[in-house]
């Protein structure tokens, strides 16, 4: 039996998982909808930041979003994500999409993208999440970059906080 990666590091947070584009996944174009992709994106990402917790963890943000090729009907999609860093109660996961030709075994990037997630306990109030051991260099200049986009997310929170409250509300 082969043995788990050990707890906290990036490696037991990647999660692998296949999907068949079929025809109610479709668009009139006879590619998957962007919405399912979306979908797929946010169940795969949420399993890696569940893993790492080993508790409830809740979407808070799916940003830098790339739709680089369409995935046709009948394609098979492969998603595989793994957490980048860790924060206080939230954590950034990596996701990148495949889209392979299951009659000529070709693959090419279809999507790539990063999720935020938050630890919540039982009542739903934000909890600690456990560090993430980066090992390699690799590991740790994603992280690295992902401390970058933190940055970028918090201040458009910040912005957007500000529009809304000097903005007359819609009615």
């Amino acid at each position: 039996m082969p043995t788990m990666p050990e707890p906290g590091t990036v490696a037991n947070s990647r999660v692998h998982m296949t999907q068949v584009v079929m025809p109610n996944n479709t668009n009139t174009h006879g590619t998957v909808f962007g919405g399912e992709i979306m979908s797929w994106i946010d169940i795969c990402a949420g399993v890696s930041a569940q893993r790492h917790c080993r508790n409830n963890v809740v979407t808070a943000s799916i940003d830098d979003v790339h739709f680089v090729t369409p995935i046709k009907l009948g394609f098979v999609v492969i998603l595989e994500s793994e957490l980048t860093a860790v924060f206080h109660t939230s954590m950034e996961i990596s996701i990148v999409v495949m889209a392979e030709n299951p009659r000529t075994g070709e693959r090419k990037l279809a999507v790539r993208a990063y999720s935020t997630f938050v630890s919540v306990n039982d009542q739903g109030n934000p909890k600690k999440c456990p560090p993430l051991k980066t090992i390699s260099a690799e590991e740790k200049s994603r992280e690295k970059a992902a401390q970058a986009r933190r940055t970028r997310r918090l201040e458009h929170r910040r912005l957007e906080a500000l529009a809304a409250a000097e903005s007359p509300e819609i009615s």
